[in-house]
């Protein structure tokens, strides 16, 4: 017996020592770039930081973030990243749903419309923010059409003007993102049984019944993830504000975002990396609290639909 237990107490300790050798690589990269950076940058939030000739650091504890909350612009880049979330993410979530569910439908050439609208995708995020500043230029394709038909009397800039400039890149995000969603979507649309969908043809619901019905319900964890991600990466909004506002976030601060504040702060002043850090923190809680709220309402609503199914 004695034998018996050391060879076990042998083969769990061989097991234990595999399995930590296997998990080290990837416990070092988290270390090194996920778990010191987050401590770097709570050290940094309570200090003032100057790297400008010979690094100094002055403790002032929680002097940053009573001042974030006390500044103006961080509350303008706030509202704007809100605002913005709250359009864009409702926005792209249901399109993807729609083109998804359109493209699973059987419709003829279905192929030939995922490669066509997973395009935008495909091209980089700079690329893109150049190609709309050109269709939403006063000389621009967006301009002409408009004014063709009728519904402007003469060009507008919309990328200069402080009502449209927001707009134009929400428009942008959603015309990028959609289709990488969409994808994510037609993924979960094909595993559910094409039976549910027959057996409620035969009970007489149509197109929409069967969408909300049934598509919506299977398809509550792919929503969660979709929105997550949405969320997450609005919130994270920099480099199409960047390149359009030159990275001043104009015109009259209409552009800029959170991200873009915290670069502004951490890169193009002196003394204030500190500050920049203490934004983007207050920024990550933001975005776990409401990415956990979301979350948590997606839950209800399935938990809901599911006992109203029962």
């Amino acid at each position: 017996m004695e034998k018996m237990d050391t060879k076990k107490s042998k083969r769990k300790a061989k097991e234990a020592t595999q399995g930590i050798t296997f998990m080290l690589p990837t416990i070092i990269i988290m270390t090194v770039f996920t778990l010191i950076p987050i401590i770097y940058a709570l050290f940094l939030s309570l200090n003032k930081v100057s790297l400008v000739g010979e690094s100094s650091y002055q403790f002032v504890g929680l002097k940053n973030y009573t001042n974030a909350f006390q500044d103006e612009r961080v509350w303008i880049a706030l509202k704007n990243t809100v605002r913005y979330v709250i359009i864009v993410v409702p926005c792209q979530t249901v399109l993807a749903l729609l083109m998804a569910s359109l493209l699973n439908s059987g419709i003829k050439f279905q192929n030939t419309f995922r490669t066509i609208f997973f395009l935008p995708t495909l091209t980089s995020s700079s690329a893109l923010t150049m190609i709309f500043m050109f269709l939403f230029s006063l000389t621009g394709p967006i301009n002409n059409v408009l004014v063709d038909l009728g519904v402007l009397s003469e060009p507008i800039n919309f990328i200069n003007e402080t009502k449209f400039a927001l707009g134009t890149i929400m428009v942008m995000n959603i015309w990028s993102t959609v289709p990488f969603f969409m994808t994510i979507y037609l993924a979960g649309l094909q595993d559910i049984p094409k039976t549910m969908y027959e057996a409620a043809q035969v009970d007489g619901a149509n197109a929409w019944k069967r969408l909300t019905r049934i598509t919506v319900p299977q398809i509550a964890p792919i929503t969660n993830y979709v929105l997550l991600m949405g969320i997450i990466g609005c919130f994270q909004l920099f480099d199409q504000a960047y390149i359009i506002s030159g990275g001043s976030g104009g015109p009259n601060n209409a552009t800029l975002t959170l991200s873009l504040i915290i670069y502004q702060y951490a890169f193009k002043s002196f003394d204030t990396m500190g500050y920049a850090s203490a934004i983007a923190i207050l920024l990550t809680i933001i975005i776990f609290l409401v990415s956990m709220l979301a979350r948590k309402l997606n839950k209800e609503d399935v938990n809901e639909e599911g006992g109203a199914a029962s």
